[in-house]
């Protein structure tokens, strides 16, 4: 869920909203709900005030971590302080997974997975980038929209239309969450804008049936936020795709001073291995209490437990790496959620020249512009996608950089990363430069004749194409969901009497689902649980990465 989310909030709802309700559950009472009679054997099996684990044995409890991003290493981080040995497997030949950095052709870093701290109430991200110096921002400024002819709205009806669709936005979060089980799974939030419009802009306004187009097509947007077209988001399960209360920060100088600081205890305590794909993962047995990993060069490790943070689509995907195989709620769930497919494009020019106010009626682009379903663009956008950018030349801190980024999704995605993928560096440049440029070209102050209007590098991301990525972004969820907020827990509760726990975007709070915050909170609470099991009851140290939780917070267990 990587783009921003305006600052329409309405007042807090901790006291009754479901979401707040989940996370208090989840980040305080993180108990595992183990079968009785095996809560009892794993009493027995530890001692009460040992941090070696097992009586009599000097050998700490040995944990695998599965995969080296954010919810991996949080998860690591937290472990290493409990006292376990901890060995992290990363496929890849670097830390981050999907929190990762490249540089452009101009020489400025760029994130290609997540650019946004969703939310500033209470987010231990925020709190990790204060720490970082990590230069956050956001824009006020007013909205830039261009109609399917390519014509600038005024600022006043741009403001207008925007505020109407978020406000709709908001209202489908709450009808969501209020009548959650008496709607039906077939039900899209294109459905609820159909049907909220009419009473929105009744036939007794002027110029209704226009307005009502507007707005449905700016109601496109949302799939900006999820990797999926709003005519495939859930109605029913709404609700779950709300995020932490307050304003979305732009990560303006990246993601790469918080992964650092997540990473440097776990590269200093723990034995990660990069380069080890894990493909089979032999859970425990009666007749084995070790978790053993096979991976594809022909290792077999034995673990205590193990924590697999891979991505909500490669378990889709490698649901038979499982043996024996996971139970049959728990594949379902993994299943039932969607996967989005998200991707980004940067576009660098050699000045920003959409910041000069001298361009059509004094306007300039700060911030956000958007095209809606363009009619100008049909040899390269026969579907008309409607398009939005964030543009990166008014950046604070000193972080601005003359790049637009390009928020693309479902079919536009997969035809921009495929076609991508198959062409050289030289051609690839071509292609995106020609593919954006009915929208570049109605930017304030364009000029055909200028060369500071003329692109000079492009990047483009291509989580489709990524097998270790599961071939797409973050989850989501779409129509037909019938149980997404019990498919959620199935995922985050794993099989621990078998050792095997889940973590990652996919399994956190509801209120951080799809999120940076979501995966690290999701690593801290797998790495608790673990903890709890094995008695270990102390409070661990703080951190550069926010520290731990209090001994209030901290539930006994014994």
């Amino acid at each position: 869920m990587d783009a921003y989310f305006v600052s329409y909030t309405s007042a807090s709802r901790r006291g009754s909203s479901r979401i707040y309700e989940d996370l208090k559950t989840i980040r305080l009472h993180s108990i595992v709900q183990l079968d009785p009679e095996e809560l009892i054997r794993s009493l027995h099996a530890i001692c009460e005030n040992d941090d070696e684990g097992v009586p009599g044995s000097t050998k700490k409890p040995c944990i695998g971590v599965i995969g080296a991003g954010l919810a991996g290493l949080r998860c690591a981080d937290l472990l290493l302080q409990y006292g376990f040995d901890v060995t992290v497997l990363e496929g890849r030949n670097r830390i981050g997974g999907r929190m990762h950095q490249e540089q452009l052709a101009n020489g400025h870093l760029i994130d290609v997975g997540a650019n946004w701290i969703h939310g500033t109430s209470d987010n231990p991200i925020l709190d990790l980038a204060k720490q970082t110096r990590t230069v956050v921002g956001s824009w006020d400024t007013t909205p830039v929209v261009y109609d399917e002819e390519g014509k600038l709205f005024s600022v006043k009806d741009g403001e207008q239309y925007a505020e109407l669709m978020w406000s709709i936005i908001l209202e489908a979060f709450r009808y969501s969450e209020k009548h959650c089980s008496e709607i039906s799974p077939d039900k899209t939030l294109h459905d609820f804008f159909k049907q909220r419009i009419v009473e929105a802009i009744p036939e007794t306004e002027q110029g209704f049936g226009r307005k009502r187009e507007i707005v449905m097509s700016m109601s496109e947007l949302w799939g900006a936020f999820v990797g999926s077209p709003i005519t495939r988001q859930s109605l029913k399960y709404f609700w779950l795709e709300e995020c932490i209360e307050g304003e979305n920060l732009f990560c303006a100088s990246t993601y790469q001073k918080v992964l650092q600081a997540v990473a440097s205890p776990v590269l200093e305590g723990a034995d990660v291995r990069l380069n080890t794909r894990v493909s089979k993962i032999h859970g425990k047995s009666a007749l084995d209490a070790k978790v053993k990993l096979e991976t594809v060069d022909g290792q077999t490790l034995e673990f205590d437990e193990v924590v697999v943070t891979a991505p909500l689509g490669w378990l889709k995907q490698n649901l038979d790496a499982f043996d024996p195989p996971l139970p049959s709620r728990l594949s379902q769930a993994i299943g039932h959620i969607g996967y989005g497919c998200l991707e980004k494009v940067y576009l660098s020019f050699p000045e920003a020249f959409w910041l000069d106010p001298g361009g059509e009626g004094g306007r300039k682009v700060e911030g956000f512009c958007q095209w809606l379903a363009p009619k100008y663009a049909l040899d390269t956008n026969p579907k008309r996608w409607t398009h939005e950018v964030v543009e990166l030349g008014s950046l604070q801190g000193g972080t601005a950089h003359p790049t637009l980024l390009f928020y693309i999704y479902g079919e536009e995605s997969q035809l921009t990363t495929s076609t991508v993928r198959s062409l050289d560096p030289k051609t690839k440049h071509d292609y995106i430069c020609t593919f954006f440029k009915p929208y570049y070209t109605r930017l304030p102050n364009y000029d055909a004749d200028s060369p500071k209007c003329r692109p000079t590098s492009s990047f483009t991301t291509d989580w489709l194409g990524d097998d270790m990525a599961g071939n797409g972004s973050y989850s989501n969820f779409q129509v037909g969901l019938l149980e997404g907020d019990k498919d959620i827990r199935v995922m985050r509760e794993g099989v621990p009497d078998r050792g095997i726990w889940l973590a990652g975007e996919h399994t956190a709070p509801f209120v951080a689902l799809g999120t940076v915050t979501g995966a690290y909170w999701s690593g801290e609470s797998a790495g608790r649980r673990i903890a709890e099991v094995y008695g270990k009851r102390k409070k661990p140290k703080e951190n550069v990465a926010g520290g731990e939780a209090t001994e209030e917070e901290f539930p006994q267990m014994l």
